[in-house]
């Protein structure tokens, strides 16, 4: 161990992804890795070069990298940027006018009517729920009766992630005779969140996506357990209105006509925060895990500082501030695997950026402009050593040297992620559980290679070896 320790210390540990391109691809090259892991699509300019003027199948692009330029398009001049056209044929599909494929008055309404739910003082409400399902989650490794045993760490997250949306916004009350409800969502959005090739020739909608073919009959399944939990819950709304939970569910059937939201928007929201609102934190809470296990010296920080903050009798909504060495684990896996690797945007009308240095950039009406956080958070001019997981830079005394338009795993600007204080709160609370208990470390299997799909997810398995603490 003590040789482990002081390499680290020469030489922080760079978990696998892929490497810079150092030839363009070709076209036919482009469509390929695309369909296979666009996370392999992406050049050293990309990696080294503040913007990119280019053109994607036959559509003018530029690549942003400045952080400048990207608080313009994101937050200063919004309102002329609306989503881009491939970003919206993969994902309505599924989520329709859900809030994070809803624009215009339906995205400002329903954005409106979600909000109250996630403000940081009802967000901080959900603290003691989360430590609930997570102590009930971790004595599912106790019950396996072992010193010691390999479980993929993955699918675990899934699952607790799930069961932490489930309690905290629906009241454990999403109506499935499914043993495998987190299976399941992510069956849903990997048949249907994959890019076509129609995608990326932007072919209408109502042409058909063979790759997607096989996801219909699983998205019909979700359509109706959404339904089923309305008409549960608008049921008990009518016969028991003062034993009805005041969650997320019932906020939004609450709103429901009279200027607030319709039923479908009502279900496309249902859908999105049941489909994606665990999916991310489910993948960044895996990466945290694995990048944690390979890198001694700061797990032995953070178990200290977990077994400290717990025994003073914190509160679990005390937990995110008072245990930054977690924090900053979280934080930097998600600089690392970014949940969101790619935030598509489209110009309105012409627009122009001056960059600091006098440079002009047009960008013309109809421009995809893509924000990458996959290669901004690894930009070579940004980071230091950027492949590397060195988690000590999103500790508090070096946290001012981020920029806020550098690193983006919940976006920028009005359609930042509404989620994102309820994302923290969980995974610090999940982390703090499961390493208080419980040491988690690679076998000779995890390798796990880094591909986008909706999120940043391992290709396969993340296999990890589950062993007791010692106290």
């Amino acid at each position: 161990m003590s040789m482990t320790i002081r390499a680290q210390a020469v030489e922080p540990f760079e978990p696998p992804a892929p490497v810079p391109r150092t030839m363009p691809p070709s076209r036919l090259e482009i469509i390929r890795t695309v369909l296979r892991n666009p996370l392999e699509l992406w050049g050293t300019p990309s990696y080294t070069l503040p913007y990119i003027d280019t053109k994607f199948f036959g559509s003018r692009t530029l690549i942003v990298n400045h952080p400048g330029l990207i608080r313009h398009v994101l937050v200063d001049n919004v309102a002329n940027y609306r989503m881009a056209v491939v970003r919206q044929l993969i994902l309505r599909p599924i989520l329709r006018d859900g809030l994070l494929t809803a624009e215009g008055e339906v995205w400002k309404r329903s954005r409106k009517a979600i909000s109250p739910v996630f403000t940081p003082r009802h967000a901080k409400g959900f603290a003691n729920q989360m430590l609930a399902k997570s102590m009930e989650f971790v004595e599912r490794y106790s019950a396996a009766a072992q010193t010691s045993f390999e479980t993929d760490i993955s699918a675990d997250m899934t699952d607790l992630t799930f069961e932490i949306l489930s309690e905290t916004l629906f009241s454990g009350e999403i109506v499935s005779d499914s043993n495998d409800m987190s299976g399941d969502v992510d069956r849903l959005l990997h048949a249907m969140g994959r890019v076509d090739p129609m995608d990326l020739l932007q072919a209408p909608s109502w042409v058909p996506r063979l790759t997607r073919i096989g996801g219909t009959r699983v998205l019909e399944k979700f359509r109706k357990i959404v339904l089923d939990t309305m008409e549960k819950r608008r049921a008990r709304m009518h016969t028991e209105p003062n034993l009805v939970p005041q969650d997320f569910l019932t906020l939004l059937l609450q709103l429901s006509g009279a200027g607030g939201l319709s039923d479908d928007e009502i279900e496309d929201n249902i859908l999105t925060f049941i489909g994606a609102g665990h999916e991310t934190t489910a993948r960044a809470l895996a990466w945290t895990l694995y990048c944690v296990a390979n890198v001694p010296d700061f797990r032995m920080a953070m178990e200290g500082e977990i077994d400290r903050v717990i025994a003073s009798g914190a509160e679990p909504v005390q937990w995110l501030d008072q245990m930054p060495h977690v924090r900053a684990a979280f934080e930097e896996a998600m600089r690392l695997y970014p949940p969101a690797p790619s935030i598509n945007r489209e110009a309105i009308r012409d627009d122009v950026w001056m960059a600091p240095d006098g440079d002009r950039v047009d960008i013309p009406a109809g421009m995809t402009v893509l924000v990458m956080p996959w290669t901004l958070h690894r930009h070579e001019t940004l980071w230091d050593r950027p492949r590397a997981y060195m988690p000590q830079r999103f500790l508090p005394e070096n946290r001012d040297r981020i920029d806020r338009y550098q690193y983006l795993p919940f976006g920028a600007g009005p359609r930042i992620c509404i989620g994102a204080i309820f994302a923290m709160q969980e995974a610090v609370i999940a982390l703090a559980v499961l390493m208080q208990r419980y040491r988690f470390d690679v076998t000779a299997e995890s390798h796990p290679w880094p591909v986008q799909k909706l999120t940043t997810q391992p290709r396969d398995r993340l296999p990890m070896l589950v062993s007791a603490r010692a106290h």
